[in-house]
C-alpha cells in the first residue's frame, strides 16, 4: 500500500516518536554503559540524533507539515516538544514564526548579531529554556534513577537532549544565518549531499530551501534542493 503525502507525514512522525521511546527504553533498561564498549558511544549518538528528530518533527508541526488534520498535527507537535526536555509547544510556535517573519533582525529570537558561536548559542538557549523545564527535568531525572542506572539515565536520557540543542543550533541556525547574505531570507544552504544532510540535521542544512518553502516537511527538503539546483 502506498501512503499519500498526508498519511506519510503522520507515519514518519509516529515512527520517530516510537524509535525514540524504544531506543530510550533499551538504553535505560537493557544496555549497560561502559567506557570500554564502542557501542556505548554509538548509542549516545543515536539518542542525540533521535532527540533532534523529535524537535524537527515538532518544527514540522508548527508549519502544519505533519498532517492536514489540525488536531493530529498539533498533538504530534505537543508530544514531541514534551519528550524533548519538556519544551512548551506554544512558546516554540510563537518564537519560531517570529524567526521566519523577522529573520536576522533584532526581532528574530534565533538570531544574534555578534556572530560569535557561544554568545549566539547562549542567546538562542535563553529564548527557549525556562525554569519550569529545568524543574521538570530534575524531577524526572530523580524519578528515573529510582528505577534505572544513574549513569545510563544521565548519558542516554539527559545529556543527549543537551547535545541535540548544539546539533540543532549549529546546523539549523548558526551555519545557515551567520555572515553576509544576498537574499531576503538572510540564509545559505549546505552543498547537496543527502546522506550528510540527513545525518547532520534531518536536511535542515538545506536551510535556504526551508525558508523558501517552510511548509515542506523535513523529509521532502531534498526534492526542493534538487529543484533549486536544476
Amino acid at each position: 500500500m502506498q501512503l499519500n503525502t498526508t498519511s506519510k507525514g503522520l507515519f514518519i512522525a509516529l515512527a520517530i516518536i516510537l524509535l525514540w521511546l524504544s531506543s530510550t527504553y533499551f538504553c535505560l533498561a537493557i544496555f549497560e554503559w561502559s567506557w570500554k564498549n564502542p557501542v556505548s558511544y554509538l548509542l549516545f549518538l543515536l539518542q542525540t540524533h533521535l532527540y533532534t528528530g523529535l524537535f524537527i518533527t515538532a518544527h514540522d508541526s508548527m508549519h502544519g507539515g505533519v498532517s492536514k488534520n489540525k488536531v493530529w498535527n498539533e498533538w504530534i507537535g505537543r508530544i514531541c516538544t514534551t519528550l524533548f526536555a519538556f519544551n512548551f509547544y506554544g512558546n516554540l510556535f510563537k518564537k519560531h514564526h517570529l524567526h521566519h517573519r523577522f529573520v536576522a533582525t533584532d526581532n528574530d529570537p534565533d538570531f544574534h548579531a555578534s556572530g560569535n558561536f557561544w554568545i549566539w548559542y547562549l542567546s538562542f538557549a535563553k529564548q527557549y529554556v525556562n525554569l519550569w523545564q529545568i524543574l521538570f527535568m530534575a524531577v524526572t531525572f530523580n524519578l528515573l534513577i529510582l528505577v534505572f542506572s544513574e549513569s545510563n539515565v544521565l548519558i542516554y536520557w539527559a545529556l543527549p537532549s543537551v547535545a541535540s540543542t548544539f546539533q540543532l543550533f549549529y546546523f539549523g541556525t548558526y551555519l545557515p544565518h551567520r555572515g553576509e547574505h544576498d537574499n531576503e531570507y538572510f540564509s545559505k544552504s549546505q552543498s547537496k549531499n543527502h546522506i550528510w544532510a540527513f545525518l547532520s540535521c534531518y536536511f535542515f542544512g538545506y536551510h535556504y530551501e526551508h525558508h523558501i518553502s517552510p511548509n515542506t516537511p523535513w523529509w521532502q527538503l531534498p526534492k526542493v534542493k534538487e529543484k533549486m539546483e536544476r
